[in-house]
């Protein structure tokens, strides 16, 4: 494999675990709320804010991540 070649795989690689941050976090955060909106018989309210939280460190990751790769 040539240089080149290998270069654009990598950079392949490190756009495909920016999707995958962004679904995990999501996940995460869904995940917490409902756990705490069960323990606490708080539903719908801390499912909602922990989502959020979530998708914000979703784009966080990706901010950063694209940071890195103009570098």
């Amino acid at each position: 494999m040539d240089k080149k070649t290998g270069g654009m795989i990598g950079q392949l690689a490190k756009l495909s675990i920016i999707g995958i941050e962004m679904v995990v976090s999501t996940f995460i955060g869904l995940a917490i709320g409902i756990y705490l909106d069960k323990k606490f018989e708080t539903a719908p309210w801390l499912t909602i804010v922990f989502l959020i939280i979530g998708i914000i460190a979703g784009f966080r990751n990706i901010f950063r991540e694209i940071r890195k790769l103009e570098h």
